[in-house]
């Protein structure tokens, strides 16, 4: 089943986001597993929407990859987003 995940950075900005996924996306594509990728300013901060095949998918992203590196990443966003997560009931696309 699909999955669903959000991260608000409180403050983000786009040099924030730019410098994160130069760090944590292959060059030019999206880690294997996600399928969907959305991000822009909103709000007080920067939000980022992924949609992943699975939430295995999601998890072994987020544990192999994203918390070992965006600490250690230079000018990325300061702290962990809030985050909301959700199993995909209904996934339309174009």
């Amino acid at each position: 089943m699909a999955y669903l995940i959000t991260h608000f950075y409180d403050g983000g900005n786009a040099g924030q986001y730019e410098a994160a996924i130069a760090a944590v996306h292959p060059l030019g594509g999206l880690p294997a597993g996600q399928r969907y990728h959305a991000a822009g300013p909103c709000d007080g901060g920067w939000l980022i929407v992924a949609v992943w095949d699975s939430k295995a998918s999601c998890d072994r992203f987020v544990t192999e990859t994203l918390l070992p590196t965006l600490p250690t990443v230079e000018g990325g966003f300061a702290g962990p987003p809030q985050e909301r997560a959700a199993e995909v009931v209904n996934l339309i696309t174009a």
